[in-house]
């Protein structure tokens, strides 16, 4: 019986974390003789895009990568965190199948990571336990995709109500929710003032509090799993 090799990148700065995904590899070994995990690690944008070069001067593929979102940008300002990562490694490496994992668990970000990566697996860190992750990781090389729990919390609430808001206003709930002044949004949003308030008028008219300030809109946004 062959034995299938599997070229697994982690990319993690969390040592903790980086152990479990080992330790779950080398448990999917000990219990299928035909599969082979080479394994090869970066802590940061800077050292995952040498490694992404590395493989790819060297002709080989990509098969499984573990992704953090939260890692350290470029030095040179131009990947900004995992997701740009993220995004380098479906352009270079199409086939590689993704499995990320992040501390960010509002349905926001959820949402924009899965419209920029669409990962094979989708993690949130304060989910994961040694019962996840193998189930997980053998799901995604057998039949992805396979979401934690609060990802598909997050997915059953903005599903249900997505037909709502396009991603501008989605942005424009974001901002709002991270403190930005509506004076500062045109500098974000490729809007005007005039525009945003139009915009964030049509939001409270379609959750139905026509009369709510900034405080109740957003409320109403994370009621309804927009924020």
């Amino acid at each position: 019986m062959s034995t299938k090799n599997l070229n697994t990148i982690i990319i993690d700065d969390h040592p903790l974390l980086i152990e479990a995904y080992r330790n779950s590899l080398m448990d999917i070994e000990a219990a299928n003789a035909t599969l082979n995990f080479t394994i090869s690690e970066a802590n940061s944008c800077d050292t995952a895009l040498e490694l992404l070069d590395r493989i790819q001067s060297t002709g080989q593929h990509i098969d499984l990568v573990f992704l953090d979102i939260k890692i350290p940008e470029s030095k040179d300002g131009t990947h900004l965190s995992g997701e740009d990562i993220g995004l380098e490694i479906r352009d270079r490496f199409p086939n590689s199948k993704i499995i990320i994992a992040t501390t960010f668990n509002n349905n926001y970000r959820i949402h924009t990571i899965f419209k920029s990566i669409n990962p094979d697996g989708f993690l949130i860190k304060g989910d994961i336990s040694t019962g996840i992750l193998l189930p997980a990781i053998l799901e995604v090389l057998k039949d992805p995709p396979f979401y934690s729990k609060s990802v598909l919390k997050s997915l059953r609430k903005s599903i249900s109500h997505d037909f709502l808001l396009d991603k501008w206003d989605r942005m424009l709930l974001y901002e709002l929710s991270q403190g930005i002044k509506m004076k500062e949004l045109p500098e974000i949003l490729p809007f005007s003032i005039a525009a945003i308030e139009k915009r964030k008028r049509h939001i409270k008219l379609l959750f139905d509090i026509e009369e709510a300030d900034d405080r109740q809109l957003l409320l109403k946004a994370r009621e309804l799993g927009f924020i």
